[in-house]
């Protein structure tokens, strides 16, 4: 009886984590851009932020952004804002939104959706017919985005 108890307790605490992480579709963006609740209910690593940040294979913000933190990858773009100081210019939700969809904010702007899986745009049809027709997803997972937002909380003026 112990051991069903204990099983029992370990799946419905282990859904409840699962559960826990919200979606691309179910993201809840405020008027402004803002997302105010953790996409993970898991506060996020600044240290593993900042790899993604600077990860070209993962965010690659420095291929458009300026950031003194990370002066040692090279390469750094000025199509976006200089992200020193990001943490005393946005909120933490603001951030998120950012992050997730700079488009819910900043409509036209060229940052690419990081936490987006549906309404692209799939121009290879145009032009070859053979863009693939399978489900896109997400450029970064939920606790990656939250990650990158507690890496730019960090970045002070000072």
């Amino acid at each position: 009886m112990k051991l069903r108890l204990v099983t029992l307790v370990c799946v419905m605490s282990g859904g409840a984590v699962i559960a826990a992480e919200t979606g691309p579709k179910d993201v809840q963006f405020d008027d402004y851009g803002a997302v105010e609740e953790s996409l993970t209910g898991v506060a996020g690593d600044a240290a593993s932020g900042a790899a993604i940040v600077g990860d070209k294979s993962k965010g690659n913000c420095v291929a458009c952004h300026q950031l003194t933190a990370l002066a040692d990858i090279p390469f750094h773009g000025e199509v976006g804002p200089m992200l020193d100081g990001a943490g005393d210019r946005w909120t933490e939700a603001e951030l998120r939104g950012l992050v997730a969809n700079a488009k819910m904010t900043f409509e036209g702007t060229v940052m690419p959706a990081f936490y987006k899986d549906d309404g692209f745009i799939r121009p290879g049809d145009a032009y070859t017919g053979k863009a693939p027709t399978a489900p896109l997803t997400s450029i970064l997972s939920a606790q990656e985005i939250e990650d990158v937002v507690a890496f730019l909380a960090t970045l002070n003026e000072n």
